[in-house]
């Protein structure tokens, strides 16, 4: 590759952890291409152009002293994306400063306070650039006033009273509200972004030879390895080769506890390696990764408008001609210009617009930030009104993955014998049972006897030829139904059990050359915490839980009765999910729960569809408004609170702004307040109502 290296000898002794630690800090140097220390304990590094060796000798000091690991940080800085937020910042800072200095002057030399009125005017007509172009281009274009147009007209007021400093108090709170209301949004919109950024740009490739070479992220393909260590950020979807390591995925399923990766385990970029060391194969890059699927749902998410935004933005509209009809009639009344000024400094328009629009996008932030994607704000405020919750079983309510409960040995069979044949029989069977049997036996740490031949009967069992294995019999083994063993004519030896079907249990009968060895209860078991959350539900206002499934009469009713269900359907074919869903809408709010490509249509009729857990499907997540990363279901009664508070806080701004507006107004009517005073209430009101907004993104983490 044309690369030069250089092997510098350790003279200290390190562990593993200093070890990685010093290659980790090796690997930072500009003109490292890959380092590593070998079995022989010296540090090999291979390089291009210039390498600094006193700063390296440095590391290898640093690495000898080194007990705490060195936190790695890939932070790479784009530019300035908050550009409305500095420019309402300057405006703000600007207008309180020149409303200072003008006072200081007009105590100071009233004279030259004076003569300078034609510059106090260009000053706060600058000022006011942004607001006067606004509320022109709605008077003309939209043929409708505005909150800014309100605004101009009162700075054009000002200005003509002789008085255009008066005005500086409203344009230097109004910016701040405008720019508290930017960063909010901004922050919201950004929130998951900037957690999941993936701010490298360069991976540890590994080579045929086991070497690690740095290449650019951009140059990985399918199927190539990569190293990922200490501190360092997963860049690829892939699964894991080798290695063990405790990874925070907090940032794509809302999780704070590090999940345990070890071979065979998926993970997924953006995402934190705290400890250890993980070698990955490639499968999914760039855009096709879980990390820029969900940055680009929520980005998508703040461009749809929840009802209430509407409603907020026609409201304001509407109140806008209530300042200019009250200045009308004050003048006409007082001819005091002053209490003209006073109507025109206050509008109920940016209370009610800034403050709701501020709530939908922080509750959106807020869902992001714990691993719920929500696509849109219109989704926030439907949350708020669910009142049905319904929900599939398999992979929803319960785990989706069939777990042995109990082992039934018939006298004289040992319960090892008993699942080591049944898992011979099942070895090549992708069926779900039989990969709860594989993964008990393998759980166990029991070595599988191989078979020599299989037969699969189809809704019957396995059929299947096992040679003797150590201190076990082998023969023709029989794994199936109870159904599969009376066909061939076996005697139950006691071991029937009718009642486990109606418990909600799959049985599983085992049985060699003609003879009954026991037989293996099966089941999927109900997700923990899901009574729990169900009851959350009922407290928020949930009338009715209900359960639709696939599933036999007899497991509906068992997993209803331990959830303590509403009601539930059973048997239902996918089709007819949609249909049910649709029925319940007639009378009620409907929120629907589901992960498979079954459960697609339904949660496209729902008025919020939900697809949870991490075994969801593409078309699911595709058919949901929402979508929740994490497995433990309460997190779905958190999303349901989140969507409440939201619409609770925007009934609340909503009370605070058309309350302190209006008073404000009656005040500056009957001559009690001047202008700035009017323009510090309206403004101080519009600003608490943002405030209060933007605690949705801030929010106690305890709370979730």
């Amino acid at each position: 590759m044309g690369y030069r290296y250089i092997t510098l000898p350790i003279h200290t002794a390190l562990s593993k952890r200093q070890r990685t630690l010093l290659e980790v800090n090796v690997r930072q140097s500009p003109a490292v291409v890959s380092a590593y220390i070998g079995d022989n304990g010296n540090l090999t590094v291979y390089y291009e152009g210039q390498l600094v060796l006193p700063e390296l000798m440095a590391k290898i000091q640093f690495a000898s002293r080194a007990e705490q690991p060195v936190a790695v940080s890939h932070t790479q800085h784009t530019g300035d994306d908050n550009s409305s937020f500095a420019e309402y910042r300057r405006d703000a800072i600007l207008a309180g400063v020149g409303l200072l200095g003008l006072q200081l002057l007009r105590m100071a030399m009233p004279g030259a306070f004076t003569a300078v009125y034609l510059g106090r005017s260009a000053f706060v007509l600058f000022v006011a650039r942004k607001f006067i172009a606004s509320g022109v281009r709605s008077l003309l274009v939209e043929r409708q006033p505005n909150a800014d147009t309100l605004t101009t007209t009162a700075v054009m007021a000002s200005i003509l009273g002789g008085k255009p400093e008066s005005s500086l108090t409203l344009l230097a709170l109004s910016n701040f509200a405008e720019m508290l209301t930017t960063y909010t949004a901004e922050r919201a919109r950004k929130h998951i972004s900037n957690l999941l950024r993936l701010d490298q740009q360069y991976v540890w490739k590994v080579e045929d030879d086991g070497h690690e070479v740095r290449v650019a992220v951009e140059s990985l393909k399918p199927g190539d390895r990569v190293g990922v260590h200490l501190g360092e950020k997963i860049c690829v979807d892939g699964r894991v080769l080798s290695g063990a390591a405790a990874v925070d995925q907090s940032s794509i399923t809302g999780e704070y506890i590090p999940a345990e990766k070890s071979e065979g385990d998926y993970v997924y970029a953006g995402t934190v390696l705290q400890n250890g060391f993980l070698e990955i194969v490639v499968e999914k890059m760039g855009d096709d990764t879980a990390l820029a699927r969900i940055v680009h749902m929520v980005e998508e998410a703040q461009a749809r408008r929840a009802p209430v935004q509407n409603f907020a933005d026609r409201m304001a509209n509407m109140l806008v001609p209530i300042s200019f009809i009250a200045a009308g009639l004050v003048y006409g009344a007082t001819k005091d210009w002053q209490r003209v000024l006073n109507m025109l400094f206050i509008d109920f328009s940016c209370g009610l617009k800034l403050s709701t629009a501020t709530a939908i996008s922080a509750a959106i932030g807020r869902a992001a930030s714990r691993g719920v994607l929500v696509k849109g704000g219109n989704y926030v405020e439907a949350l708020a009104g669910v009142d049905t919750v319904v929900m599939d079983k398999t992979g929803t309510i319960t785990v989706g993955k069939p777990q042995i409960v109990a082992v039934k040995a018939a006298p004289g069979v040992k319960e090892r014998e008993l699942l080591l044949l049944a898992a011979s029989a099942e070895y090549h069977s992708a069926h779900p049972l039989a990969c709860a049997i594989l993964d008990h036996v393998e759980a166990q740490g029991w070595a599988i006897p191989p078979h020599s031949s299989t037969e699969t009967i189809i809704a019957r069992g396995i059929l299947a030829e096992v040679p003797d294995f150590e201190d076990i019999r082998g023969g023709r083994i029989l794994v199936g139904s109870w159904r599969f063993m009376e066909e061939h004519q076996l005697e139950c030896q006691g071991l029937k059990d009718d009642s486990g079907a109606e418990r909600g249990y799959n049985l599983v009968y085992v049985a060699r050359d003609a003879e009954l060895l026991g037989l293996l209860v099966v089941s999927d078991p109900i997700r923990p915490n899901l009574k729990k959350t169900i009851n959350q539900l009922r407290r928020q206002g949930v009338d009715e839980v209900v359960m639709i499934t696939g599933d036999t009469e007899p497991v509906a009713k068992h997993v209803a009765a331990a959830l303590d269900l509403d009601a539930y359907y059973a048997e239902v074919l996918p089709e007819d999910k949609a249909t049910l869903v649709n029925r319940l809408r007639r009378r009620s709010q409907v929120l629907m729960v589901g992960d498979g490509i079954n459960d697609a249509p339904a949660l496209a009729f729902a008025d919020v569809g939900v697809a949870m857990g991490g075994r969801r499907t593409d078309i699911a997540v595709e058919s949901a408004a929402i979508t929740i990363n994490s497995e433990d279901p309460l997190v779905l009664s958190e999303v349901v609170t989140l969507g409440k508070q939201t619409m609770k806080i925007v009934q609340q701004n909503f009370t605070a702004t058309i309350a302190v507006n209006t008073a404000a107004m009656l005040l500056g009517a009957i001559g009690r307040t001047n202008p700035m005073i009017s323009a510090l209430i309206h403004n101080a009101a519009t600003i608490g109502v943002v405030l209060n907004s933007a605690r949705i993104l801030v929010a106690a983490k305890k709370k979730w």
